[in-house]
């Protein structure tokens, strides 16, 4: 597993990803392990802002009407690698997040990747708005 402190350098050094074969190797891990909560076209759950009876917040669209592209990288792979669980009490945030870790079963590149085809389906727009996150 990788530790987040270390994303930047060991993940990240071989990004950006833009041959076809790595998007479409994205499109597939995220068709096995993120639609099903996050939706095939990458629509969410519906009422996804609002939360469920059972205190969990619905899975958020990874498209432009989410708010993924809200965020960098560094957390993006941190929410992947721990779960939203572990991010969110690390943060104080005091939501529960139905988001499972994913450490123990993604390697780095599937992350990379799945982030990648995420991230190819967003408007030139909304791409350059989270890159900007990262510059920092």
């Amino acid at each position: 597993m990788l530790v987040p402190a270390l994303v930047g350098a060991a993940v990240w050094a071989t990004w950006p990803i833009s041959r076809a074969q790595d998007l479409q190797r994205g499109a597939q891990l995220y068709a096995e392990h993120c639609a099903a909560c996050h939706g095939a076209q990458l629509e969410g759950q519906p009422d996804w802002q609002i939360m469920r009876e059972d205190g969990v917040m619905p899975a958020p669209p990874h498209d432009e009407t989410g708010h993924t592209w809200h965020h960098d990288d560094a957390m993006l792979i941190d929410y992947i690698l721990r779960g939203g669980k572990a991010v969110l009490d690390d943060l104080d945030v005091r939501m529960t997040s139905g988001m499972p870790a994913f450490g123990d079963i993604l390697e780095n590149d599937d992350i990379i990747a799945i982030l990648a085809y995420i991230k190819s389906t967003w408007p030139a727009r909304i791409q350059a708005l989270q890159a900007a996150r990262n510059s920092d």
